[in-house]
């Protein structure tokens, strides 16, 4: 290949490379931004459903977004003000209960309890545990106290970006259609009717996608309340709470989410074998219940997933985006399947 001009061409091959670099490092410096973007879109489609079933009953739009908006809101106070004391009080009391513990019960009595419980544990492994414990914590005690508040840090950073996200929703969920007719015009006129139709087809799924998860992490959570205080188990609406936020993560997060609580229910001095038993059964009987019964009738109208994609694209988006990403990789993998069936397929088909 002969270069007529090879300055200029170093010249924009130069320039093109920092343009790429720049693009990349202002993607990066607006990641956070981008993720609060992202989020209050994915929460605003989970929305969508519900305001156009209120439109079809002859609603206007602004009053169907206002009804669903308050009604998100009257529902989040109620379990704040139904949960949020009875978590606070149970909390206290497993704090209390473990600093009890620790005031009334002495180093020697810890060391001869775990030797009576583990009576094959080779002679002086318990002294050689506990010295190695206290010199780690000796020694990173500045890196603990650091991470705490990092975590403290954290939390209220969170509590800052779930305050834009909810503003951010509540702008996206009320000018939804505008926004599509403005992208929708981007398109050619020619092309438009089935951009429009298969961009309809991804909003709907994941709306669906995101309303049906939401529904059997409440289901889960109001049956796991039920059962919890049935069998007596300790801390029951915390748990519950455990079980309706890993009920939002998908394929994995019913089987983790139950792991914890039956975990939870073998607490020395409050659960007790039985109580992990009994739990075990009955969250066993759920997965079955919910992966054959319940989430096909909630996730009919949703965009079917083979299961193989499902775990790829978790696995995928927990990586880039952690909890967040989990949770939107599954409607991202069913609008790539949507593209992939309706446009790719037909394509090849024709030639």
């Amino acid at each position: 290949m002969k270069l007529h001009n090879p300055f200029r061409t170093a010249l924009v091959a130069t320039l093109g490379v920092g343009l790429g670099i720049l693009l990349i490092g202002s993607v990066q410096s607006l990641s956070t931004v981008l993720l609060y973007v992202g989020t209050a879109l994915f929460i605003s489609l989970g929305l969508d459903p519900v305001i156009s079933f209120l439109e079809r009953r002859r609603l206007p739009r602004w009053l169907a977004v206002l009804i669903t908006i308050l009604g998100v809101f009257g529902a989040f106070t109620g379990i704040i003000l139904i949960v949020l004391p009875v978590l606070i009080d149970q909390i206290s009391q497993l704090v209390r209960q473990i600093t009890t513990f620790l005031q009334s019960t002495r180093l020697d009595d810890v060391k001869d309890w775990i030797s009576a419980t583990f009576p094959g544990l080779q002679p002086g492994f318990v002294d050689d545990l506990f010295t190695n414990a206290t010199e780690w914590l000796n020694d990173n005690w500045t890196t603990i106290t650091e991470s705490v508040v990092t975590v403290g840090t954290a939390i209220v950073t969170g509590l800052f970006g779930a305050f834009i996200v909810l503003i951010l929703t509540i702008y996206l969920t009320s000018s939804t259609p505008s926004l599509k007719r403005s992208v929708y015009q981007l398109v050619p006129a020619s092309k438009r009717p089935r951009f429009v139709d298969l961009a309809e087809q991804i909003t709907d799924s994941v709306g669906y996608y995101v309303m049906g998860q939401i529904t059997l992490g409440v289901i889960n959570g109001i049956l796991s309340a039920i059962f919890l205080n049935i069998i007596q188990a300790p801390f029951a609406v915390v748990l519950a709470v455990v079980a309706f936020f890993f009920s939002l993560i998908p394929l994995v997060g019913t089987l983790t989410g139950s792991t914890i609580i039956v975990l939870a229910c073998l607490i020395p001095g409050l659960g007790s074998p039985a109580t992990a038993i009994a739990a075990g059964i009955y969250y066993l009987i759920y997965m079955q219940i919910e992966a054959y019964i319940v989430s096909p009738r909630i996730m009919s109208r949703a965009v079917s997933v083979p299961g193989a994609v499902v775990v790829v694209a978790a696995l995928a988006g927990g990586s880039l985006l952690g909890l967040l990403g989990a949770l939107i990789a599954i409607p991202v993998a069913a609008s790539i399947l949507i593209i992939y069936r309706q446009v790719l397929i037909p394509r090849m088909n024709e030639r």
